[in-house]
């Protein structure tokens, strides 16, 4: 069942972390709810700027539509992933999204916050709530790229007159992580302090923490070990999503790990058995190691086993309780 995102937010806030996972084609889409269901875990679907023009935004549409209809017990929203100003209005207008990411990072402070309020009034007509950003990520994401010696933390006080001027419904924060598999070269992570400093200035705001992937190195070895040349790969620590998720941040996005998983097993697919074409028999073998993956992330994020409580959440605020 498609919900509200805030509806979701509200019951995980200061408790778990939401999955926000990005699906590009049919076996992810597979593979991404039959994990959630085998973990008992509310999540959010992402379709980024970049899926919906991989193939057509309606067909990546009809995908979830139809696993909406094949696991109705399922309990998620449908989000817009670094979408521009474009991009927004056409997901608001299509009647299809549960809420929307407007990516203003890169622009100065001033045209993020008015690009975001344009964003945002169309959005809360419709009954969408919206996603903004502040402060910059480094690495590479699609069509994100911001190199290293230009990413900066997002200062918690421009955070809160951010939030106040523009009306948004949650804020991505630059905390520490960085896009892509070739995340760190140091010792970074994240800056628990930053959380902390924009919950004491905006207490009950719904965080939202981008490039949280923690590249497993096993999945890398293994990717390498079939022919990949994957060099200086690093991630997330995963064991700092709960922590996270206890301070405020409602929704951790996690893309690249997927992709990992896609990889090894095409990899080592192909290497072990040469003479096979057939896209469809690693395809059987994606599905399920991707619900595995996600089903494993779920525990670690503290959103498994929350699906009944936040299915009747959810139902009580429908009914105005």
């Amino acid at each position: 069942m498609i919900v509200p995102t805030r509806d979701l937010f509200s019951h995980a806030y200061g408790k778990y972390a939401l999955g926000a996972y990005n699906i590009n084609n049919l076996e992810q889409a597979m593979g991404l709810f039959q994990g959630n269901l085998q973990s008992k875990a509310p999540f959010i679907i992402q379709i980024s700027k970049g899926a919906r023009a991989y193939t057509n935004k309606l067909m990546l549409e009809a995908i979830i539509r139809t696993a909406d209809q094949i696991w109705p017990e399922a309990l998620f929203a449908v989000h817009l992933d670094h979408g521009d100003e474009e991009a927004c209005m056409d997901c608001i207008n299509s009647g299809f999204y549960s809420s929307v990411m407007i990516d203003g990072s890169h622009l100065p402070f001033e045209e993020n916050i008015a690009v975001t309020k344009r964003v945002v009034e169309a959005a809360h007509a419709k009954g969408l709530s919206v996603e903004a950003e502040l402060g910059q990520l480094g690495g590479v994401e699609e069509h994100v790229s911001v190199d290293e010696k230009d990413a900066h933390l997002t200062d918690p006080a421009e955070a809160e007159e951010f939030i106040k001027r523009t009306g948004c419904d949650s804020l991505a924060c630059a905390i520490g992580t960085s896009h892509g598999a070739f995340k760190f070269t140091g010792t970074q992570g994240i800056r628990f302090e930053v959380i902390q400093e924009i919950q004491r200035r905006v207490p009950g705001f719904p965080l939202v923490m981008h490039g949280s992937s923690s590249v497993p190195q096993d999945e890398v070895a293994r990717i390498n070990a079939a022919g990949g040349a994957l060099k200086g790969a690093k991630g997330v620590d995963p064991a700092q999503y709960l922590p996270a998720a206890k301070m405020g941040v409602c929704k951790i996005n996690i893309d690249t790990d997927g992709r990992l998983v896609w990889c090894r097993v095409h990899r080592e697919f192909f290497r072990d058995k040469p003479e096979k074409f057939d896209l469809r028999d690693p395809g059987k073998i994606f599905m399920p190691e991707y619900a595995k993956f996600i089903a494993s992330r779920n525990e670690l994020l503290g959103s498994a086993g929350q699906l009944d409580a936040a299915r009747a959440h959810v139902e009580a605020l429908s009914k105005g309780a």
